[in-house]
């Protein structure tokens, strides 16, 4: 299946200086972004009082943040424990005053009993089976975890690209993942949308899925550079874009149908997830198209450079 003819010839390569300019003003708006309104942080990062309730009936998670919100807690996230009786809750403690006490530790007693008073007012059989409170501490270790994962996952990926291809390759794909998050960092920082765990997780997932565009046109541009004789850098660079192009365009699609569907149907637990990943698919497969293929060409990549050393070029082996 094609959407773009295989032998079509799209010009990208000549557009490279207004994509590389708007790419440089993306990734600068961003960082303005983060730096100046920063990420709307969820309750796994800032802390919070986290609630387990158990009903002796089946109940819909709707209809327990229903309650709550009809109560005045109009921020909490409910999610199931696996089955239709048993839902967790966390939320900010209530400005009220006997929920924070003048030591500035949580009167947990007091909020879990406002929080239960609000869900018997509607369903009797709600029974509280546990509370707990997460420190701001705990929520500032994610970050910092979760900003050490996402680097480590963006230099294993530089070094298995270095190892795969050549070392021009490897900082083509670093540069265009560091473009491709703060990007959609930005984004969520610009509409304000909570960054909680699943959030992250889905930054991480979009580190993923985008890298996999990148290597499907890398792999093209090392087999044109390796079958054509004397083809010109941006010649093979452009044919390589268009080749995949339709693989590109088709795999994108339909991973954003599943995150749309995802999105609608898979409720408030998961729509942080699905709406992250829906923003980091269309940077990343534009950023595949226009970004990465021309940095390859500013970094001076060439047939030599990928051509395997034999002792018909010996040559090679000196190349540094």
């Amino acid at each position: 299946m094609e959407i773009f003819n295989h032998n079509s010839n799209i010009p990208f390569l000549g557009m490279r200086k207004y994509s590389i300019a708007i790419a440089i003003f993306l990734m600068l708006a961003s960082i303005a972004l983060i730096a100046t309104k920063g990420l709307n942080y969820g309750l796994d990062f800032t802390g919070g009082v986290s609630m387990r309730v158990d009903y002796a009936q089946p109940v819909q998670v709707a209809d327990v943040r229903a309650a709550l919100t009809h109560g005045g807690l109009r921020d909490a996230v409910v999610q199931s424990l696996g089955g239709t009786r048993e839902v967790t809750i966390r939320f900010q403690p209530k400005e009220d005053p006997g929920a924070v006490q003048a030591n500035g530790k949580v009167n947990l007693d007091r909020v879990a009993a406002d929080v239960m008073k609000m869900l018997q007012g509607v369903r009797p059989d709600a029974k509280l089976k546990g509370r707990d409170f997460v420190s701001a501490e705990v929520g500032a270790e994610l970050k910092s975890d979760g900003t050490l994962a996402a680097l480590f996952v963006i230099l294993g990926i530089m070094a298995y690209l270095w190892i795969r291809f050549e070392r021009r390759f490897a900082i083509a794909a670093v540069a265009t993942e560091i473009h491709d998050v703060l990007v959609t960092l930005g984004i969520i920082a610009l509409v304000q949308r909570e960054f909680d765990m699943t959030v992250l997780a889905s930054v991480l997932a979009v580190i993923g899925y985008s890298i996999n565009d990148k290597v499907v046109v890398f792999d093209r541009i090392r087999e044109l550079f390796r079958l054509a004789r004397k083809a010109e850098p941006e010649e093979i660079l452009n044919r390589s874009i268009n080749n995949t192009l339709s693989r590109t365009i088709i795999t994108s699609l339909f991973t954003s149908i599943t995150m749309g569907a995802l999105y609608f149907i898979g409720g408030a637990v998961v729509s942080g997830f699905a709406v992250t990943m829906l923003i980091g698919i269309l940077v990343g497969t534009l950023s595949s198209i226009f970004v990465a293929s021309p940095i390859l060409l500013w970094l001076g990549v060439s047939k030599k450079d990928l051509m395997p050393v034999t002792r018909d070029n010996p040559e090679l082996a000196r190349r540094p």
